[in-house]
């Protein structure tokens, strides 16, 4: 299930289907018309905060929610003992959700990296107000944190879901930032054929490490921001 937009659900007439989001501008200026939340949590993926989720900060183009929740599905059948955590992607309406420089017309969304424990079982991300919602842990250079280590094989699965899923709704990728240390390692899994000639990296380091989520620029045609 697709949440809508709270003032978009209003403006429906009964027995009426959504219509699509609309998407102004650029992902660094933008802003978004009808978005729809990404659904809040399933039996392998959950979010990185249900503060973050209550407070409007998980919509989406209805296009990009749709991705996602039939990425989910998808790897749940190709990795059913996998566990996945979502991160931020953006407001309702789009425009700055602060502190991200971009994720203004609702075409980004942050994943958590998938990470397993020191006896190899798949387990969420810890998120929590210590940590601020996971965005602050520091992976080591060997991708360890604690007694937690980075599923590689999980990430490389979960991009190729995306991109299944995003072609067969007519969504583009453009990119997708994570540490580029670790970007090598995507490729020694068993999608890393696939990782390495589909998969468009952000060149160079973000302006803060990506190291505990990868961000996906989804592309889907906008209108002018001014419009």
């Amino acid at each position: 299930m697709i949440r809508l937009a709270p003032l978009l659900l209003l403006a429906l007439p009964i027995g009426a289907s959504a219509a699509e989001s609309v998407c102004f501008g650029t992902p660094s200026k933008g802003r978004l018309e009808g978005g729809v939340q990404i659904v809040e949590s399933g039996s392998n993926f959950s979010p990185y905060s249900s503060l973050g989720v209550s407070l409007g900060r998980t919509y989406v183009h209805s296009k990009v929610a749709r991705v996602v929740s039939e990425a989910y599905t998808a790897v749940g059948q190709s990795l059913p003992n996998t566990v996945f955590v979502y991160g931020e992607s953006g407001w309702a309406s789009g425009g700055r959700i602060k502190p991200h420089r971009t994720h203004q017309n609702g075409l980004a969304v942050d994943f958590m990296v998938p990470v397993r424990n020191s006896e190899g079982r798949s387990v969420p991300l810890p998120t929590g107000v210590t940590n601020k919602f996971g965005y602050s842990i520091e992976f080591d250079g060997a991708a360890g944190y604690n007694d937690l280590t980075i599923d590689f094989e999980a990430i490389a699965e979960h991009l190729y879901a995306v991109h299944t899923a995003a072609q067969k709704n007519g969504v583009g990728v453009a990119r997708v930032i994570f540490e580029p240390a670790f970007i090598p390692k995507l490729y020694n899994t068993k999608r890393g054929a696939f990782v390495k000639q589909s998969v468009k990296f952000m060149q160079g380091q973000a302006w803060v490490r990506h190291d505990e989520h990868y961000h996906i620029d989804f592309s889907l045609p906008c209108k002018p921001a001014q419009g």
